[in-house]
Parts: C-alpha cells; structure tokens; sequence
C-alpha cells in the first residue's frame, strides 16, 4: 500500500503550511497526487515568445518578454515616483507600472535588453495593456557565472505555464512541483499491462515527468496521450461498471398486451408515427420487456415527437399491470404536459370515469401548488392504483407520494434534474423501475458517452410530418434600426395573418428582482467577455410589454408570462394563448421547454446574444409546430465583429441541433456545458476535452467494457481498483451509484 501513500501525502509536508495553505484555497490542491495532475496550461520556449499581441483583459497572464525601456516618473510634486517599463516580443508592446517602494528592485534588474518571465493580471491604462506590480523573474543573470548557469538552465528548455491565481504564481507553482516530482515514481498505473504494451503507451511516472519537465515537444505529446487515456479509461470503467451492476438489479418486465391501453390509443392516432419514433419505441419496449431495470436516455431535437414515444412506453407499462410517473422540471411544463397527454388519450385518460372508456385509465396531475383537496385526490389514486399515469414536478419526490405499483419513471429534460431526485423517485418502487430521461438539447456523442455513460442512447432525428419549417433571421437593432421595426410589422402581419407570436426577453423587470440581482449583475459584467462594460442591463419583460402595447403593437393583446406569477395566473395565461385569446406573450424563458401551441409561428427573441446556444436553438422549437411557416427573429445590439454575433449567425444558418451544440461546446467551456450533469466526475478530467479527444473517448469505452465484462470486480487489477476509489470518492461513488 506504501505505492499509494506517497500520492496521498498532503502538501504541508513537503511545501510548509503557507503554500499549502493557498494551493488548497485558490487551486483546490490538497496532496501531492492533486499537484502531480495539475499540469501546465502550456508550454513558453526560450527565445519564442508568447505574443503579446494577444493578451486576454482582466486574466491572470504569464509571458516570457524582452525589456525595451524602462524609465521613472515623478507625480504629486515629486512626493510620488514610478516605474513604467517597456516590454517587447515583437509581435506587440506591454507596460509593467510599479509605485512607491516598489520600484528600486526592478529598476535596478529590469534594465534594456533583458529578458525575464512576467506574471499579473491584464488591465487596461490610457487606451495601453498594462500589468500592474507583476511578479517576475529574470531569465539572465548579471554575472557571468550565474549567466552561464542561467543560460544552461533555459537555453532550448521548455518552460512549463500553469495554471495559477493572484497568490501564487505559475513559477512559484512549478517549485513546488519540482519538490514532489520524485515521488512521480510511486504512480500506481491504472492501465492493464496488455492494454498499456498493445497501444504502446509511454509508462505512467514516466509520463508525470515528462509532462511537467519536457525536454522536447514530443515528450508532452507523448505524456498527454497517455495521460488522456487514463482519465477516459478510468471514467469509463466506473460508467461502465455502473451499467454491470445495474444489469444485476431485478425489475418487473413490462411486455406489451394485446388489445390493451396502447392498441386503443394507436387505433385513435390521427396520423402514423415516422419511422424514428417507432424504432426507437421498439428499443424502448424491448428494454422494458427485460427483468433489469431499462436505463435509457431519448435524445429528440425540439418537435421530434419525444413526448408521443415517451406516452406510449407508459401506456405499455399500465398495460402490464404498473404505473408510469412521468416528472417535469417546472409546474408550467408539468401542466401542459398533463393537459396535452390527456388530450392526446381523450377518453382513455378517464378510466373509472363516467364516460371514460373500460380500458382507460386516470391520468393525474400533482404539484406544488395545488389545493389541499385535489393533491389529497390525487395521493389517494396514487396508492390505490387509480391511476396509471402521474405526472408532476418535484412534489412526486415527497415522502407522502406512495404508488401501488411504480413500474416506469420518465424524466424530462435531464439537466434540470439532480441525480438524487431521480433517485427518489426509482426508490418509490417495489422493485427499481424502469427509467427514460428525455431531453431536448441534443448531446454530441462524445459528451454523451461521458456525461450519460450510465444510460443507452436513443436518438429522434426526424421530425414528423406536418411540421414546418423556421426561418431564422438576425436583427441588428444598433446598425439598423429600421431591421427592428421592420421586425415588429411582421408580428403584426403574422397575427393579421389569424396566428400568433411570442417575444422572449432575458429579465422579468420587475423591482424585487432587481434589487436581488444588483449583487449579480457586477459580476456578470464581468463573466461575459463580448459584451461592453458599459451596456445597459438586459431588456424586461414588463418594459417591453408596456411599451409595445403603447407602440408598435398598439390594438393587439398582449399579455406577459414569467416565473414569478402566481400558478393559476400563468396556467390562466398559457390557456387563454393556447385557445388563441391572445396575439403576442411577451415572456422569459419558461417557455423555452415543452410549450405547444402550434398556431403560434413567429418569434422574436430580445437580447438574443445574451442566450446560450442551445437555449437559443429551444426556445426557436416553439414556433413552426403547426402547418404555417415559423420565423424567428434574433435580435442583438452586439457588434457584427463580436463572438456574440458569430454565435448567432450560427444560430441562424442551422436547424440542426446536434451541428449547434459542437458549436455550443466549442465556443464556451465544456464545464459549463457537461456543468452539473457530470457531478464528482468532472473534476477529474484535466488533460481530456470531451469534443476534442472524442476517438480516445469511444477506444477507451470499448476497452473498459471488455475489461468489465471480463472481470467485473476488477479482483485481477488491482491498480485499476485502487485508482478507480481514488477517483470515486465518497461523494462520486454515490453519485454514481444513482446514476
């Protein structure tokens, strides 16, 4: 066991309390083994250096650069003095400032003609980059000795950058690695030997060595190959052991049953289902026919038919005798989920009713808000078995909420779902029941694998008959103006045309909200890198409303719909657009997931910039739903050379969502987009990019299923095993665990 200890070691030992004090806060480093994996961001050569054309603002930077002049001056009546030094890389200029006591050192060494290492945070002076009191370090020495030394030392090395925070700075950090690089020695490899000689990677210590001290380029290509590796394969294998156990897990088989639910429903369908939605019902009841429980995620663009596919699995499932609880992320959702499923079954969603049809069954709503007598209706059809078909927001979780017979979960847009919620919800079974996780938001395969490596993947890529297609449009409204109110008089044509149309905006406006998201929105400012510090806040729904019933919408209803109205208010709202009492809904974006009301065809989406990609992709989905043409209109102020502008020209010339998300992913961190669906996982991916690494990805999934299928406990592996706790720790495992 002494192979792991040394990996296990905090970083006080070796680096004193200070240093570890900060790693731990600012960097999240606590042993010697989180150090040994925080590799370089990049690699700075000697006399190659980083162009200093190029500095990200209000980052903190490290570049390798030549002085050019230095040079002091006097402020205050001479009470005041400092040091503006000149650097120079040939590609572009950089000032270092330096006051008070703090500039008799670096006058003394940053002199003409030296080259030195420089770290601080990029900010801007007088129209000029600027790093305000860096840190340096010389590259030279003054004396010859020590310049030879010097030289020896850097000449053609290659200068590993990492990443760093104001407290400590990427050369400080590399001390400290130096400190516990022998212990590198002591790696505990997780790769079985076949695998590791059969593909020819470089051993593990080896590669720690190599990826912090490189001699040559090809070393740190050697060293992140086979560090990449590692973290897929190891992921893979907890995913895949994951789904292992899960095939060990009894569950009751749900087989379909002749002239049951689901034949009547058919039988009624005004229409056939595409060829997507009935192959993909025949995984799903292939799946549901099995003693282990399914764990199976549909992926459908926006319109797909998900919810039809997802109905039908839960007819079957009453069909056999269970019920089906289908959980919706908001009340808005759950509702015109319950009031489109009902109206799709008719009289089969009314079983035991007067009315109702023999075979049908009760198809119940339950949420948080409703009234003591209804929700005490709905607990009891629950437990009794009433009622085939729940479906409901979070509300389903509480203790209170017993089925007679829980035979299927759906889950609908999984990302806004936390793991233990799906867990409380399998845990209401007698047996775990089978689970569907349904989203809109489609996943390139890659992160699939790696986010969703628990769950079978179904894909809906036709859209079915009868859907129309949406022509997307981006409005410049600062350069052209008259775009915008050419935007409007097209709404206004739409609605003379007998539809409808919705207008989405970031904000709700009103003043308790403000008031709360003051604190935020100085951060914010900060958080989005394209936008002008000095940009006004974004566009609310209430102003807008207001004035595009006193302007360009005069004469037309217009209502509003957000997240902080009253249930019954926004229900009220949703109704009375849906039966078309309504011209325009004026709304943020609770619409952006399930709502349908297929005569509405054009949308304009305010601050559109101020969306992500696939937001901007979901809530285009509400529109076109019905046989007229959808049209959606972008609407930005951002500058036509601006990121922002180029995401949503992306926007504009694609509907297909699958080309949006690489794009999504590509432009924005991927943490922000695997964000919370991947839990504990996450954070042990440092040297891999799911979009880009997405061949090592698939090979290391293959691998790690034979390895599991052969072995399952890992008893012939031991440093697989051993790895594999280090990486689940208590919180992942049981995450993982509830995958």
């Amino acid at each position: 066991m002494d192979r792991v200890s040394s990996f296990d070691e905090p970083l006080k030992k070796l680096l004193g309390g200070a240093t570890a004090k900060v790693m731990a806060e600012h960097l999240d480093l606590h042993t010697v083994g989180d150090l040994l994996h925080h590799y370089p961001r990049r690699y700075e050569e000697r006399g190659k250096l980083t162009a200093l054309a190029d500095l990200p603002l209000d980052e903190h930077v490290t570049v390798v650069a030549q002085v050019a002049d230095a040079r002091i001056l006097m402020f205050n009546n001479g009470r005041g003095k400092r040091l503006e030094v000149t650097l120079t890389d040939g590609s572009g200029r950089l000032q270092l400032v330096f006051f008070g006591h703090g500039v008799h050192k670096p006058h003394k060494e940053l002199l003409p003609g030296r080259q030195a290492m420089f770290a601080g945070k990029v900010s801007v002076f007088n129209r000029k980059m600027q790093l305000a009191h860096p840190t340096y370090q010389l590259l030279d020495a003054s004396d010859a000795d020590e310049a030879t030394e010097a030289v020896d030392a850097f000449a053609g090395r290659l200068l590993p950058i990492y990443p760093a925070c104001k407290q400590l700075d990427s050369w400080r950090i590399a001390k400290a690695v130096d400190a516990v690089l022998p212990s590198a020695r002591d790696a505990v490899d997780p790769l079985p030997a076949a695998l590791r000689e059969g593909r020819g990677f470089t051993p593990l210590p080896e590669a720690l060595l190599k990826v912090h001290r490189p001699q040559t380029k090809a070393d740190i290509e050697d060293a992140k190959a086979r560090l990449k590796w590692d973290e897929a394969f190891v992921l893979q294998v907890a995913l895949a052991r994951r789904r292992y156990a899960d095939t060990q897990l009894p569950a009751v088989a749900r087989r379909p049953v002749a002239d049951g639910l689901l034949d009547a429903f058919d039988a009624k369908l005004p229409f056939t289902l595409t060829e997507g939605q009935q192959k993909v019902s025949k995984e799903i009841f292939d799946d549901l026919a099995t003693e282990h429980p399914m764990h199976r995620l549909l992926q459908g663009e926006v319109g797909s038919g998900k919810t039809m596919v997802a109905l039908r699995a839960m007819l079957t499932v009453v069909d056999a005798g269970g019920q089906a609880a289908m959980l919706a992320p908001t009340e808005v959702l759950a509702q015109q989920h319950h009031r489109s499923i009902t109206e799709m079954m008719g009289e089969l969603a009314e079983g035991g009713m007067l009315g109702g049809s023999d075979q049908g069954t009760k198809v119940v709503l339950l949420t948080g808000s409703m009234g003591m007598a209804a929700r005490r209706q709905a607990l009891l059809d629950l437990v009794t078995g009433e009622a085939g078909i729940v479906i409901g927001t979070h509300a389903l979780i509480e203790d209170k909420v017993q089925f007679h017979d829980l035979g299927l979960v759906v889950v609908d847009e999984q990302h806004r779902f936390g793991v233990e919620q799906r867990d409380a919800l399998r845990s209401k079974g007698k047996q775990p029941p089978h689970l569907l996780v349904m989203t809109a938001t489609p996943i390139p395969r890659t992160v699939a694998m790696t986010v969703f490596g628990d769950l079978e993947t179904s894909v809906l890529d036709q859209l079915p008959a009868g859907r129309s297609p949406i022509a997307s449009h981006v409005v410049p409204a600062k350069d052209k103006p008259h775009f915008l109110a050419r935007a409007w008089e097209r709404v206004r044509e739409e609605v003379e045309n007998g539809h409808q149309a919705y207008v989405v905006c970031p904000r709700i406006g009103d003043e308790a909200e403000e008031d709360r998201k003051g604190a935020k929105k100085a951060k914010a400012k900060k958080a989005a890198p394209d936008e002008d510090p000095e940009k006004r806040p974004p566009l609310a729904v209430l102003e807008v409303a207001d004035e595009l019933r006193k302007g360009a919408l005069a004469g037309l209803s217009v209502e509003v719909l957000h997240g902080r109205m009253h249930p019954d208010e926004k229900d009220d709202v949703m109704r009375r657009f849906a039966a078309g009492d309504v011209d325009v809904l004026v709304a943020t974006t609770v619409i952006e997931v399930g709502v349908n009301v297929p005569n509405a065809t054009a949308m304009v989406i305010m601050d559109a910039d101020r969306f992500g990609v696939s937001q901007l992709h979901q809530l285009r989905g509400r529109v076109g739903r019905g046989s007229a043409p959808g049209l959606c209109l972008l609407v930005s102020e951002a500058h036509e050379a601006s990121p922002a502008r180029a995401r949503l020209s992306a926007v504009a010339a694609t509907l297909d969502g699958f080309e949006l998300s690489r794009i999504d992913l590509e432009q924005r961190r991927e943490g922000d987009v695997l964000g919370q669906a991947q839990s504990g996982v996450r954070s042990s991916l440092r040297m891999l990019t799911v979009i880009d690494d997405e061949e090592v990805i698939a090979a290391a999934r293959e691998e790690a299923v034979a390895v599991v299928a052969a072995d399952p406990e890992l008893e012939h592996l031991p440093e697989l095993r051993t790895v594999l706790a280090a990486l689940l720790d208590k919180d992942r495992e049981e995450y993982l665990d509830k995958g």
